[in-house]
Order: structure tokens, then C-alpha cells, then sequence
């Protein structure tokens, strides 16, 4: 079995500190094999809310994937802005912008999909749509294989469209066709999970499922209390639970969680709660 921890929107220059300690505390408890943040680990990407995020990645546990949001690109300094667009962030929080990992059971792999022309969208390139098919192309069948950018590939009901990743109706399929099947985001700093039915018309029937994190730590809520989700993975069953931080009294408590089973087209939804997960 492995346990994936997924948190967003950290957002350090607004993060909560009280609630940074439960995350801290949290995570530690569970032991999560892997420790996925999908972006925006600081409010305006200066110096010291880096080092503030670098001082909170030091505190959780290894390994962690980890990709950029667009609050990690410089807004008002124009020449930081288009020329040296990450240059903190690969200063204070890693110079690997597809970061990878591997083991017998799971694939992640994270992509960049802030960029510079657009203050609040994001895109994934050709370039990266290929990378990733280069690390999922020869995995076996019953592996778990997912991808992890800022910018979601579906959106919850009643939100703005511009939101959806660029060039997702090119990327999805190309990704799931090489088994990409869970795709990790944030930015809405709303949590959710879809399966791609609802939006994509795969091969084969194919179903991934798009697993949303709300923010874990900042002030800037919308609507929805702090919180990250843990995914576990048991071939071939998948359970997704949200966390969520409603007093600091309390701190992190489940609040939802859905079950799958991957079959030959996909996750199929399980109504029943599984004894081994």
C-alpha cells in the first residue's frame, strides 16, 4: 500500500501560522509514503515567504514532488516577471521543474504549468505532455500513475473556465492513453473529485479521475475550511479522503472520502467502505 499526502496552496506571506503547525503535525502523523504540494507555496513570490515555504518543506516528510503556482512567478516587478520568472523559486525550493517519482507501485511526475503572459492561467507544453508519456509509456498496467500541475484539468460547478489548464483537451487524452490516471492540482483553493467522464471523451471508455486540493494553510479561504487530501493506494483499489481544519482546537479531521477500483477502462466508483484500505 502507498500513501500519498497532497496539499496546495500554502500561499506563505498569507499562510496561517497556527494552522501551518497542524499541517506540520499532521502529516508527520501519517507517514505518507509521498508528499505532493501542487503550487502556489507563496502569496508574491518574494524572498522571505521562499524561505519561509523552503523552512516548511524541511519540516515534512521525503520524498516530495513539488511544481509551481503562478503566485510563484513575480506580478509587479515586470523584468523578474518575464526573465527571471523562478529563479527564487529554483533558488529556495528545487531547480527541478518535472519533478519524478518511481517506485513498484506508484508514478508521480509534476510539470510547470505557470507562465508569464498570463497572471492568473496556466498551460502545459507540448514538451512536457511528452515527458510525462516518457515516463509512463513501459510502467506495468497496475501501477498508480499520476500527474501533478497547478492549474486543474476539470473545474468544480460554477467556475470560470479560464481556470481549466491550456491545451487540456490535447493533453488528456494523450497522457491517459499512455496511463496517466490521476491527475493532482490546485488554484481554486476549493477541493474536488471528478472522474474525466464528465469533461473528456477518452479511448477505449477510458475514466482518470481529476482530485483537487483546497488551500492547506492560507488565510485567503473561499468558502471551504483548510485543507489537503491523502490518497492510498492499494491495487487495485484507491481511497481518497479529504482533511479538514475547522478550529484550530481540533485541527485536521476527515471530512469525506471516496473509494475506487482501477479496471481494464479506468476507476469505477465503490460505494462500500474497504476493510484493507
Amino acid at each position: 500500500m502507498r500513501r500519498i499526502v497532497h496539499i496546495s496552496d500554502v500561499h506563505f506571506g498569507t499562510a496561517n501560522a497556527a494552522v501551518v503547525e497542524l499541517v506540520v503535525s499532521k502529516i508527520a502523523e501519517l507517514a505518507p509514503n509521498v508528499v505532493v504540494l501542487s503550487g502556489d507555496l507563496t502569496q508574491r513570490a518574494k524572498s522571505e515567504e521562499f524561505k519561509q515555504a523552503r523552512a516548511f518543506l524541511d519540516r515534512l516528510p521525503k520524498p516530495q514532488i513539488i511544481v509551481p503556482g503562478n503566485h510563484d512567478v513575480p506580478l509587479y516587478n515586470v523584468l523578474d516577471r518575464f526573465l527571471r520568472k523562478l529563479d527564487k523559486y529554483e533558488k529556495y525550493i528545487t531547480s527541478d521543474l518535472t519533478p519524478t517519482y518511481i517506485d513498484d507501485e506508484i508514478a508521480i511526475v509534476g510539470v510547470n504549468t505557470a507562465r508569464s503572459f498570463t497572471i492568473k492561467g496556466g498551460r502545459i507544453s507540448n514538451e512536457q505532455i511528452a515527458f510525462i508519456q516518457g515516463q509512463f509509456r513501459d510502467l506495468h498496467d497496475g501501477m498508480l500513475k499520476v500527474v501533478v500541475t497547478h492549474h486543474p484539468f476539470d473545474l468544480p460547478d460554477g467556475h470560470d473556465e479560464d481556470d481549466v489548464v491550456g491545451h487540456a483537451e490535447k493533453a488528456m487524452p494523450m497522457i491517459a492513453d499512455c496511463g496517466g490516471d490521476v491527475f493532482l492540482a490546485g488554484h481554486l483553493h476549493v477541493s474536488n473529485i471528478e472522474t474525466t467522464a464528465k469533461r473528456y471523451e477518452l479511448d477505449n471508455g477510458r475514466v482518470a479521475l481529476i482530485i483537487q486540493a483546497g488551500t492547506a494553510t492560507s488565510a485567503r479561504v473561499r468558502g471551504e475550511p483548510h485543507s489537503f487530501n491523502t490518497i492510498e493506494f492499494d491495487h487495485p483499489w484507491l481511497r481518497i479522503e479529504r482533511l479538514e481544519c475547522r478550529s484550530v482546537e481540533d485541527g485536521f479531521l476527515p471530512a469525506e472520502h471516496k473509494i475506487f477500483k482501477q479496471t481494464s477502462s479506468g476507476w469505477e466508483r465503490i460505494s462500500r467502505e474497504m476493510k484493507h484500505l
